[in-house]
């Protein structure tokens, strides 16, 4: 662009007034960022399974891939000439057998999907099924899966849940004795009960999170689902409905692989950091706070699908620390300036005693400094970990740091005796149990506490959604005492109980 060429006769005072309102346009946005006040507690919503799949919350995003094994799936097995279970000897490091009446964990085989035939077996002590040196035993012994750690599941056309596995030596397995595996069957044309290659496959569980989605569909069909799921799922429009009836704040859960976007590792696909942009820019545009919340950490800290978990096994610990923190330093560099930003929120429900004590709090400490060097006035928020833990593990940790914030999750489900009772019960659990739970948590001059995820879902027979609505506001009146705030579970749902826009528009929750 052309410019008249008068600045260089310009007064000094007029040169320096320039640069001033150009340092401005410039750095306001950051200037603004660190000063501009809002009122707390919060009262937020989840954008759960926009950013990070849950596949429970809509299944038909799974629709293209029904009858596939994905990974994770936990599968059984039982030749047919035997009829007894196959199972790793002492759940891994040794021979695989065949001679369990019956089936419980050391009976369980966790698939890693190669393609749509090939795939490793992995045991309940994390070992992967394989053969023996060059012979033909089929053991559990190697901790990393390679080409003889690699089957062929061939499924018979007719009855997918009987099947053939082909071993890397180009033979199949079949059961030799009921103490010995072996891959060194060189039929396979005959799918009769007297096959000793043939066994029945139970599925016992699956797992639909982003791992299961993104390497069942392949890069280029996962590309383009995931793509116009972010594009639809979450718009503009939402984020104009939620200010308009009252919430202050949205959650929105991240995966690890965000911060390799545009490229990031196999299976996962790019395009979720553009979506997150997105969301800052609507949530600015429309008064909302943003909390970014590591959903799925490398490794997986709870085993769960929206945890992205490959085989549902619970990885994290000291080795995945410096990678996640790497992820918190990514996400406050770029988002610690922004407007929006409210909080970072470091991990999300940590499983105890998976996840040890030890390891949670080193990498809270560098998470929390990795944040401070980008943002002085963000809050972190340090999850509870979840199971038989004392809630104020984390108080001791947070002292001496500045705007920390410690999170809790509560459902009256998931716990039979929430299924016994009625709704003047579980209406009482909140008022007396919740409310002393939440204040072990707010002590006088510690940390804010945050109730991150709730919902109005009850679990008894019987319940309406006139139920759910009164439920809501027990929990709304309890969790408003939270010092932070609350964030229910979720925006949108299939299930109408966990989907707040829902509940919204048909008058059953008032924010």
């Amino acid at each position: 662009m052309s410019q008249q060429r008068s600045e260089p006769e310009m007064a000094p005072c007029y040169h320096l007034s320039f640069l001033l309102l150009c340092f401005l346009w410039v750095f306001c946005p950051s200037i603004l960022a660190q000063t501009v006040e809002f009122n707390l507690p919060l009262k937020a919503v989840n954008l759960g399974n926009w950013l990070v799949t849950e596949g429970w919350m809509m299944p038909s995003r799974f629709d293209g891939l029904n009858g596939q094994l994905l990974d994770g799936t936990q599968v059984q097995f039982k030749p047919t000439k035997v009829g007894k279970f196959l199972s790793a000897e002492n759940g891994g490091g040794a021979t695989l057998v065949a001679n369990r009446d019956q089936a419980s964990g050391w009976e369980i085989f966790r698939l890693w999907r190669i393609s749509d035939k090939k795939f490793n077996l992995r045991v309940f002590d994390k070992q992967f099924v394989g053969l023996q040196g060059q012979g033909t035993t089929v053991v559990a012994v190697s901790g990393n899966p390679s080409a003889s750690e690699t089957f062929d599941i061939i499924r018979k056309p007719d009855n997918p849940n009987r099947v053939r596995f082909q071993a890397s030596n180009g033979m199949f397995l079949q059961v030799t004795s009921l103490t010995e595996v072996t891959a060194d069957y060189t039929g396979g044309s005959s799918w009769d009960d007297n096959d000793p290659s043939v066994f029945e496959m139970n599925i016992v569980g699956v797992l639909q999170g982003e791992y299961q989605i993104t390497n069942g569909y392949g890069p280029s069909a996962a590309s383009k689902l995931l793509q116009d799921h972010w594009n639809s799922y979450i718009t503009e429009q939402d984020f104009e409905f939620m200010a308009a009836n009252g919430l202050t704040a949205v959650r929105i859960p991240v995966g690890w692989w965000t911060a390799y976007d545009p490229v990031p590792p196999m299976p996962f696909v790019g395009g979720s950091l553009n979506a997150l942009d997105n969301a800052f820019t609507w949530a600015a545009k429309h008064g909302l706070k943003v909390i970014v919340n590591l959903h799925a950490a490398l490794g997986s800290q709870n085993g769960e699908s929206h945890s992205a978990s490959r085989d549902g096994y619970l990885e994290w610990g000291d080795s995945y620390i410096e990678d996640t923190v790497k992820v918190i330093d990514f996400l406050a560099a770029r988002y610690g300036n922004h407007l929006a930003l409210v909080a970072i929120e470091l991990m999300n429900e940590p499983l105890a005693p998976g996840v040890k004590l030890e390891d949670l709090t080193k990498y809270y400490r560098l998470g929390y400094d990795a944040v401070r060097s980008h943002t002085l006035n963000a809050y972190v928020i340090m999850s509870n970990r979840l199971g038989p833990v004392d809630p104020r593990e984390l108080l001791q940790l947070v002292e001496g740091l500045s705007r920390v914030v410690i999170d809790v999750h509560y459902y009256n489900l998931y716990n039979p005796m929430f299924q016994q009772w009625n709704l003047q019960q579980n209406i009482d659990y909140i008022y007396n149990n919740r409310a002393s739970d939440l204040s072990k948590v707010t002590p006088a001059n510690g940390p804010l506490s945050f109730v991150g995820e709730w919902t109005s879902v009850l679990d008894f027979k019987g319940a309406t959604m006139e139920d759910s609505g009164s439920f809501a506001k027990a929990q709304q009146d309890v969790y408003g005492r939270a010092t932070f705030g609350w964030s229910y579970w979720s925006y949108k749902c299939q299930y109408d109980g966990w989907n707040l826009q829902q509940l919204i528009q048909d008058g059953l929750i008032q924010i």
